[in-house]
Formats: structure tokens, sequence, C-alpha cells
């Protein structure tokens, strides 16, 4: 009988062991992403501790993050970020060099998000007993989370690709529902609930389809500053750039506009060249021109190889 539990312990060390690698695994370079707010089309309109929209893009954000597979910047912020941007540069403050006007990094892929169910369904009486904006009842019943996950390229405006995600969880024996009093997202009382585990659930979900769809498209960045044969590129230890990587340049060139809808449909784009990465910094790296490179400048396009 030991040794059995063992063994089973063993096997469950070993599946999450595998989880967890999947998660901590970074897969080479990182690409840098953005979570916009999520739109809400459920019937749920409670505020709560955030909002439903705003509670879900963050429990993205940091389910992202905590994945280690992505660099992630922060859009839900962004009006604070610019307004101190703005105070910095007015000179009723000491000079910031952190803080600067049009300095913010660039996510190579926006991430957007619907919610489309929020529900508890099989709800059974109306009777129960109410805690904390809680309501537990007698009767079983399932919660259900349905998200729709767009990823769209934030140089074209492409929709890259576009997943519906869920999750789902019991009440184990008792109803626990909510009142139009909101929900407390991040709270350890909301994480219990079945709503709380099923929204845990498609947001896992939501993570492991980023995670596959990104793997194969290649790391983008830029051309920071050009000297000689050497060359400084926005891909450093944050984004997992290592001495030795290869890059791809490619010349930009005037933007292509639809003349009758005004939509960005790309850049003129020319391959001009590759470099290599001689020493890295932690946002940036010092790369050598290993082929062509004429008229190679500040902006232009690097992708990984």
């Amino acid at each position: 009988m030991v040794k059995k539990i063992a063994f089973f312990g063993l096997v469950g060390l070993i599946l999450v062991g595998f989880v967890f690698a999947s998660y901590a695994m970074a897969g080479g370079l990182k690409k840098v992403v953005a979570v916009s707010r999520f739109e809400n089309k459920t019937s749920f309109a409670g505020g709560g501790r955030v909002a439903l929209d705003e509670g879900m893009s963050d429990q993205l954000t940091d389910a992202l993050i905590q994945s280690r597979q992505f660099v992630v910047l922060e859009r839900q912020t962004l009006g604070d970020v610019i307004a101190e941007q703005d105070m910095a540069a007015s000179g009723r403050f000491a000079k910031s060099k952190s803080a600067r006007t049009g300095k913010l990094t660039s996510a190579q892929v926006l991430i957007k998000g619907t919610i489309t169910e929020f529900e508890m369904k099989g709800a059974g009486s109306g009777t129960g007993v109410k805690i904390k904006g809680f309501k537990i009842g007698a009767k079983r019943g399932q919660a259900h989370v349905g998200l729709i996950i767009r990823l769209i390229d934030t140089t074209t405006a492409e929709v890259l690709d576009s997943h519906r995600v869920e999750g789902k969880a019991k009440s184990g024996g008792l109803k626990l529902g909510f009142d139009v009093g909101g929900v407390d997202f991040g709270t350890e009382s909301f994480r219990k609930t079945p709503l709380g585990k099923a929204t845990q659930i498609a947001i896992d979900n939501a993570v492991e389809f980023i995670a596959s769809k990104l793997r194969d498209i290649p790391f983008q960045g830029r051309i920071i500053k050009v000297s000689g044969k050497d060359v400084f590129i926005s891909a450093g230890e944050q984004t997992g750039a290592s001495v030795g990587d290869k890059f791809t340049v490619y010349s930009v060139g005037e933007e292509l506009v639809d003349p009758d809808t005004g939509e960005l449909l790309g850049v003129e784009e020319e391959e001009i060249g590759a470099v290599k990465i001689s020493q890295v910094k932690k946002k940036y790296s010092k790369a050598r021109l290993v082929s062509g490179g004429e008229g190679i400048k500040r902006g232009d396009i690097i992708r990984s190889q």
C-alpha cells in the first residue's frame, strides 16, 4: 500500500513538473506583447473591487508574466505613464531620464479579449444565505466563463488569429453565486468560488493558445543605432537574447495604405543583411554585421533567423 502511494505520488510530481516546465520554458527569444482592456459582452455588469473587463485583463497579464515566456507591456495604465511623461517634460519637476515623452516601448503583438460568458448555470431556487456578497444555496451549480482572444499585429493591425477559450467548474454540492455588487478579482475569497476557478481555467487556456500561436512567429525588433559594422538592436537579456543569436535585417520603406479604406496594409520591406549578437545588455544588444548592411539605418526591422 505504501509503495502504491509512493508510486502515484511520484507520478503526480512528474506531471506537475511537466506543467511547470511548459510554463517556465522561454523557448528562445521572448515576444513583446501588450494586453488591452477586455470587452464585456455578458449580462454581468457589476463593478465590485474592479470591473469585470479590467479584472479579466489584469488576470491575463499576470498569467502571461508568470509564464515567463513573454515580455509583457502594461497598457491598462498607459494613461498614467503618459501623464507622468507630460509632467516630467513640463519643467515643474526635476528632469527624469526614465519618463521620457515618445519613448514608450512598442509591442510586437497586441492581445485583445472579449468576455462572452460569465455565469453560474443550474442555479436552482433563490433561497440561500448571503455572505459578503456571495450567495450560498443548497443545489449544485456549474460556473462557466468564456473568452474570445484575438492576436493583432501592431504594425499592420492585422488579426493574426482568434480563438475561443472557456473554463468550467462545479460548486461541489453547494450553489455559490454572486450578487450584482460585483466580483473581487485577485482576492482569495473569489479564487475559491466556482466562478474564480472557472476564470483561472479560461485564463490558463488563453495563455496556452497565445504561447502556441506566437511560438511560430519570428521575434521582431528594431535597429537602435549603427556605428560602422557595429549595430545596436532592441533585443537584450529581457527578451532572452544570447551571444551568437542571428537576425535578418529589413529596410523599412513607405507605409502601404488602402486608398479606399485608409487601412494600413503593411510597410515596404527589403532584406538588406544580417547581424550576429556579440554583447548582450539588459534591454539591448551589440551586434556585428555578418552580411550585407548597405543602407542599414536606425528604425530598420530585425527578425530572428
